[in-house]
């Protein structure tokens, strides 16, 4: 999700987890560089060329196929919340 709106760097992808899950995400740069090389294997991201690179910064893009993966994951990931909330209303009776 961090690489939808724009490549980013890892450092900039570890705040931008720890953003998006308010804390709850604090990942390694061990943890993140070993998923970033499993997503550059299955071409769902991409290495992208900074403008600036002075500081010798990695960025990634997420590719069009990572882009259709991560819409398949959202959407399961709605449809378990409906599910979720359905059996939990349901409880409740």
């Amino acid at each position: 999700m961090s690489l939808a709106e724009k490549p980013r760097h890892g450092y900039a992808l570890i705040k931008d987890i720890e953003a998006l899950s308010k804390g709850r995400v604090t990942l390694s740069t061990g943890t993140l560089y070993g998923a970033l090389r499993r997503l550059l294997d299955d071409a769902w991201i991409k290495r992208f060329e900074q403008e600036d690179s002075s500081r010798d910064k990695q960025a990634y893009r997420l590719t069009a196929v990572g882009r259709r993966q991560l819409q398949w994951e959202l959407n399961r990931m709605q449809h378990l919340t409906r599910a979720g909330m359905a059996r939990l209303r349901g409880s409740e009776a």
